[in-house]
């Protein structure tokens, strides 16, 4: 009967989904940074409710869920699915970047961004599920993928540290050019379709060859982000839903980073210093176990210092403004 649980998590999934778009956005219209910030709050506390359900699961075995002998307990897969959702949450901080460059390269107005970003995780949902599908099974099938998972995230956090997003020049992006050769693309929007007809023939949309590069960038960074939850848990039901609520509220925190970027310039910093931290805690498993709480803890302080010291410079860099105009 554990097919249940996964029922009645895709059944709330779906519905929020639904809600999200039928109901709450249903118009095409830009969001502001105040109602960005909002909804930011709505989906975390959306997300952490959720792990109330994760702990009557495996504490008290909900709708017949049957739990391995060495599964965590209600308590430790509550810590561990807050864990991963924060981890997943923080490192799509970085793919936000990324995103509002293909927005920007696309000439995407910002009232039809909401949209894309919504089917775009919708698909990123699927995508993820394999990758974690395949993750889980080399994990439990070779012990030593711990190391190469590991050795994954610290070069990506080498990798994040000396990276530009601003040199990422979408049109040169494999899925661009493959989408040009199969199917015909105009250079049109045509309101928020994905698709329209030029000459009476079928296209795609620029918006339609958006989705496919917010996709493609998602995969690209779920590459580092689905590793680095399993350095908190191999349960695959915490591993997936953590995953697929850090990306629901993707959408709003897209649009509340977009507008508030510069004021988080060392976001990247704690970043780097999260997947570090995760890389070698992957890399040490079968030698010293980390607590789940020190996990938590750690990413939530490297989060909180990366935050405080981009407010701090952004406002001692606005009296500074200020200062030298009036002088």
């Amino acid at each position: 009967m554990s097919w249940m649980v996964w029922v009645v998590f895709f059944a709330l999934y779906l519905s929020v989904l639904a809600l999200d778009l039928v109901v709450l956005h249903r118009e095409a219209r830009e969001m502001s940074v105040r109602q960005a910030l909002g909804w930011t709050v709505v989906w975390i506390l959306v997300a952490l409710s959720f792990s109330g359900l994760v702990y009557g699961v495996y504490e008290h075995h909900w709708f017949g869920w049957r739990v391995s002998p060495d599964a965590p307990s209600g308590s430790e897969a509550m810590i561990q699915y807050i864990t991963g959702y924060l981890l997943e949450w923080s490192l799509s901080v970085d793919n936000i970047f990324v995103i509002a460059v293909i927005f920007t390269y696309m000439k995407i107005p910002a009232q039809y961004q909401y949209r894309v970003l919504f089917w775009g995780i919708a698909a990123a949902i699927l995508l993820r599920g394999a990758m974690i599908a395949a993750g889980s099974a080399l994990i439990h099938s070779f012990d030593w993928m711990f190391y190469v998972f590991g050795g994954i995230l610290l070069f990506s956090a080498a990798r994040m540290l000396k990276s530009d997003e601003e040199q990422f020049d979408p049109g040169k992006s494999v899925m661009v050019r493959v989408a040009r050769r199969i199917y015909p693309v105009t250079d049109q929007l045509d309101g928020e379709r994905f698709f329209t007809t030029v000459n009476g023939a079928r296209a795609a949309t620029p918006l339609f060859v958006t989705l496919l590069l917010v996709d493609f960038a998602d995969v690209v960074f779920a590459v580092d982000s689905i590793p680095a939850i399993f350095a908190v848990t191999q349960e695959s039901f915490i591993v997936f839903t953590s995953n697929a609520f850090a990306i629901l509220g993707l959408r709003s925190l897209y649009f509340a980073i977009a507008g508030l970027m510069v004021m988080f310039k060392y976001i990247k910093f704690s970043l780097v210093f999260i997947l570090a931290f995760v890389g070698v805690k992957m890399m040490l498993h079968h030698h010293v176990e980390i607590p789940h709480a020190i996990s938590l803890g750690v990413i939530i302080g490297f989060l909180a210092i990366g935050i405080l010291a981009s407010l701090w410079v952004s406002r001692r860099e606005a009296s500074s403004d200020v200062d030298l105009r009036n002088d």
